[in-house]
């Protein structure tokens, strides 16, 4: 099995960290961009994608800051995550999402990332 290389994208979102943080932590707020349908239970949280489900596990988080999930499929060492952070003189909201793909997988998943958070900003009207 090759090991998995991490990366990272970076996204200007013209809204405000905690409107940013509700869609990505709650299961309303990712069914809204993410995927068909979203349930947790707990920390448990269902993706479902055509009718085919993914299980994450909400593996930790910090109000207004990170949230950061698993695969139930996925090497302890791998998740992916999403990072809000301020830049001080623009005072922009910039998302950051981290996550793991085989070397040759990096720029499909980069560009599944971009649709992602294309249809993430076009809900929150942050465009």
């Amino acid at each position: 099995m090759s090991k998995k290389k991490q990366f990272t994208i970076e996204y200007i979102i013209k809204s405000s960290p905690l409107v940013l943080y509700n869609c990505l932590i709650t299961a309303t707020g990712l069914q809204q961009w993410f995927a068909d349908t979203v349930d947790n239970d707990g920390n448990t949280f269902y993706f479902t994608w055509n009718g085919e489900t993914e299980i994450a596990e909400l593996i930790s988080t910090e109000e207004d800051d990170y949230i950061r999930f698993r695969w139930e499929y996925q090497d302890n060492d791998e998740y992916f995550e999403f990072r809000i952070d301020k830049t001080e003189i623009t005072n922009d909201t910039i998302l950051f999402v981290t996550d793991f793909a085989e070397d040759r997988e990096v720029d499909a998943q980069r560009r599944l990332w971009d649709a992602q958070i294309h249809n993430l900003i076009k809900r929150i009207g942050a465009s």
